[in-house]
């Protein structure tokens, strides 16, 4: 079993940050909510463990992707409300094991996930890392509804522009074709403005457009919960 390698593990940002305890790094995560690198810290620190132990449990490479992109979004999620013990008086070692936590998730996540068959899985692990896949998720709710409803179509349905104004229209909204490409286009700038500054410079800071970086992208309201 090969484990991926993700080129954000030798990004600046991430590098100096690497002398830095599991405790500080959650602690930073939580204290800073705007910010992105410290949960891609995290990220690059643990994905080894998680993903092996998903891609031994998951019948395909496909779905194994999947899983590891839903199971980094849980903890993204659990991870803003983790009460962290202080450290022991007496041993001053943390009495809070971060590894041991995310294996623990990892196994729920293992436990509990219903993963669609593989022809309609859309993640692609090469076109986005987890990290950078968890934060667009969370920036396209904060998108205009019609915008993340033109985001869907276009890039998991792959709609053409007429087919899109066409359903718009149906849905009692008048809308030309020309129009949907304007309204895309104004939601790609918004997406990206919506992400966290460090994670345009980790992922987008080569002129990397945002939209193919979310060309295999499921929308968090297509995507089946844990």
């Amino acid at each position: 079993m090969k484990i991926p390698q993700f080129p954000e593990s030798n990004h600046e940002l991430i590098r100096a940050l690497g002398p830095l305890s599991d405790q500080t790094l959650v602690e930073l995560f939580q204290r800073h909510p705007d910010s992105g690198k410290y949960f891609t810290a995290i990220f690059c620190r643990y994905s080894p463990i998680v993903y092996t132990l998903i891609r031994h449990s998951a019948r395909s490479p496909v779905q194994a992707d999947y899983l590891f992109a839903l199971t980094w979004r849980h903890i993204l999620h659990e991870l803003s409300g983790l009460d962290i013990p202080p450290l022991s008086s007496t041993s001053q070692q943390p009495a809070f094991s971060l590894q041991n936590w995310l294996i623990n998730v990892t196994a729920l996540c293992i436990n509990q996930a219903v993963l669609p068959p593989v022809e309609s899985i859309h993640y692609s692990l090469t076109e986005a890392s987890p990290p950078l896949w968890c934060y667009i998720e969370l920036a396209l709710d904060r998108l205009h509804p019609t915008q993340r409803l033109i985001i869907v179509m276009a890039q998991t349905f792959r709609w053409s522009e007429t087919r899109i104004a066409a359903y718009l229209q149906a849905e009692g909204e008048r809308i030309s074709p020309a129009q949907v490409r304007s309204r895309r286009r104004r939601a790609y700038q918004e997406l990206e403005a919506a992400l966290p500054e460090d994670i345009q410079e980790i992922y987008l800071a080569d002129g990397q457009a945002l939209s193919p970086a979310t060309s295999e992208l499921e929308a968090a309201d297509l995507m089946p919960a844990l």
